[in-house]
């Protein structure tokens, strides 16, 4: 598995290039900004974007899935859950002061029992409802690793003060469904440093 993961944007939003290496097919993952950079990476591995999957739909993680999408010709997926939320994207850029996107089209959404591919790496969908309603992780089950988005960082979890939030369900999401992977899963939080499940079960203080 090709696997780089690139801080972009003004929030460093963890961007996944995921990539296998026999077939050079591709998925990236939360491509918030800085697309040249993104297809720099794709380009120096020969890849093939073949999806494009946004964990959830605040601006720093889908703020450049459409410039994405134009240079590769790769569709967008997302939980419906977040259609509202992508659609607020002018709202979000002036709370931030930044500048806006324009309009996400997304493709189609993934959620529950779904999986995404690059070739032979799968990854199965988990919703994670919590952060915003349509929060997803993505289990890729043979390499034990987890794209988390933000509902799980190193050492806390998700914010819930934002549209779309709940502490009651993202606390829920990770007790039923996060922490029931095994604790030797790598954990790449939307943010920060790479952790594992078994680190957080011990020490996360959101967690106990």
């Amino acid at each position: 598995m090709i696997h780089e993961i690139l801080p972009v944007g003004p929030l460093q939003c963890n961007c996944s290039i995921i990539g296998d290496e026999t077939m050079r097919d591709a998925m990236v993952i939360d491509p918030g900004d800085d697309i040249a950079d993104v297809l720099a990476i794709i380009q120096k591995h020969k890849l093939q974007v073949r999806q494009i999957v946004i964990t959830h739909a605040h601006i720093d993680h889908v703020g450049g899935a459409m410039k994405l999408r134009q240079a590769t010709g790769a569709p967008i997926l997302m939980n419906q859950n977040d259609y509202a939320l992508v659609k607020m994207l002018d709202v979000q850029a002036a709370w931030l002061g930044m500048k806006s996107p324009g309009q996400v089209e997304i493709d189609r959404s993934v959620g529950d029992a779904d999986k995404v591919e690059a070739g032979p790496l799968i990854a199965n969908v988990i919703h994670t409802p919590g952060h915003t309603e349509g929060s997803v992780c993505l289990y890729f089950a043979p390499q034990k690793k987890l794209i988390a988005g933000d509902t799980l960082f190193a050492g806390s979890i998700g914010r819930t003060d934002l549209p779309g939030g709940s502490y009651d369900k993202i606390i829920r999401s990770l007790h039923e469904k996060v922490l029931a992977l095994p604790d030797e899963t790598l954990v790449v939080p939307g943010h920060g440093p790479l952790t594992t499940i078994g680190d957080e079960r011990q020490s996360n203080p959101f967690l106990k």
